[in-house]
């Protein structure tokens, strides 16, 4: 659900949010040119009107990410991962 308006952007019935998380560091001008490009493909692709492609940048740092075995690879410190914890246990039925 999207407001009628916001900022002076009719917004339609259809209404596209797309969120994306990734690392901090990207400038604002780097930024923008994301945010026309994803309207611009949205567009030409015949989905939705240009003012009805939100997109949220959500940026985070390194250290909150973890790429598996349950490790923040990029944390100073690493404390532990999945293989350091026992297995999980099986259900019986």
């Amino acid at each position: 659900m999207c407001a009628p308006e916001y900022l002076d952007i009719a917004h339609g019935e259809r209404v596209a949010f797309i969120q994306i998380t990734c690392n901090e560091g990207r400038t604002t001008d780097m930024k923008q040119a994301l945010f026309a490009r994803l309207a611009k493909s949205v567009v030409e692709a015949g989905a939705l009107a240009v003012a009805d492609v939100i997109v949220n940048l959500v940026e985070v740092k390194k250290e909150n990410w973890s790429f598996g075995k349950g490790i923040a690879q990029y944390a100073a410190e690493t404390v532990g991962s999945f293989d350091t914890f026992p297995p999980p246990r099986e259900r019986k039925s």
